[in-house]
């Protein structure tokens, strides 16, 4: 299987270029047949790469694919960092392996074939083309120490994506992570354990780098990447600075609480004054959104005054 990867990965390399590659120099450079070559990049296309081909020409990439630098992520933090060019699933993972774990390892992977996302959704997982990653930590006291957990995590995409110089970034709570009006990352928590004594999280968190038009099309809500900006952010720098933000915020988290963040949620949620609607179930509650409490719970101003709420969905779907 390494070898299938460090073939397919040779390939990539050549077509980074953006133009257009002959099969038979990709032959000649890898020292393969063009048979083989052809299998390589049937076998990429089955991993979500969108890839020209044109008689005569050869191979291009359809859209720019931003691969991790492994060895520069693993000596620029400090934790174990577990590196997959394809797996089911990084949470999965992690989950599997929460026993040997310490807080702050990570998992990375370029192609998930079981991607999660929240309530059960499917996350489009393509190679190279996002960021997929999770994060083991484990809270002393309890899953109880984690009620506003998923908040604190989004604040921390935001304030990476901001060191990135990544404009127009903002929240809608619970944790998605908006670009220009548009969901560019989700996060999804799992955890295993106690109420009142040590609980294991797994941390899951899926951004959007470079979407193809035709991985788009499977995705049932209007969704943002990052090829718009004037430039890329480099994959490995922005996992470098996630895990140190990531790790930097937990530790405040596990020891001062939710109090810390409730000002950075507030700059950044952008729902924030306005009239909303919460869908609970089968249930709609309609009211101006009035931020968060110091559990998380989203305020919500309606006829019969200030209520949280610890669960649901905002909708951005019409109020009428």
């Amino acid at each position: 299987m390494a070898e299938q990867w460090s073939r397919k990965r040779s390939i990539l390399a050549e077509l980074a270029n953006g133009h257009f590659v002959s099969g038979e120099a990709l032959a000649a450079k890898l020292g393969v047949s063009r048979t083989a070559v052809a299998n390589h990049i049937s076998g990429l296309e089955g991993y979500g790469v969108d890839i020209y081909c044109v008689k005569g020409k050869g191979y291009k990439l359809s859209n720019p694919l931003s691969l991790v630098d492994e060895s520069s992520l693993k000596s620029g933090i400090k934790q174990r960092c577990f590196y997959f060019d394809e797996i089911p699933s990084t949470n999965g993972f992690i989950l599997k392996h929460a026993d040997e774990l310490d807080s702050g390892d990570i998992c990375v992977a370029e192609y998930q074939s079981a991607g999660r996302g929240r309530r059960g959704r499917v996350w489009v997982s393509p190679y190279g083309c996002h960021l997929y990653f999770s994060m083991y930590w484990q809270f002393p006291q309890g899953m109880a120490q984690a009620m506003g957990l998923s908040l604190v995590v989004a604040c921390s995409i935001v304030s990476v994506l901001e060191q990135l110089d990544v404009p127009n970034v903002g929240v809608k709570w619970p944790n998605d992570i908006y670009l220009a009006g548009k969901k560019l990352a989700g996060v999804l928590i799992e955890m295993s354990g106690h109420t009142d004594s040590e609980c294991n999280l797994v941390i899951g968190i899926g951004l959007n780098m470079a979407m193809s038009e035709q991985q788009g099309k499977s995705i049932d809500q209007p969704w943002s990447d990052l090829t718009s900006l004037e430039n890329m952010p480099n994959k490995t720098a922005l996992l470098t600075l996630l895990q140190k933000q990531l790790q930097q915020d937990l530790c405040k988290f596990q020891d001062e609480g939710l109090a810390p963040f409730q000002a950075r949620w507030g700059e950044a949620d952008l729902f924030n004054g306005q009239e909303i609607k919460l869908i609970i179930g089968t249930e709609e509650v309609h009211g101006i959104c009035r931020g968060i409490d110091q559990q998380g719970a989203v305020m919500l101003e309606t006829t019969n005054g200030l209520k949280s709420f610890i669960g649901g969905e905002i909708s951005l779907r019409s109020l009428t």
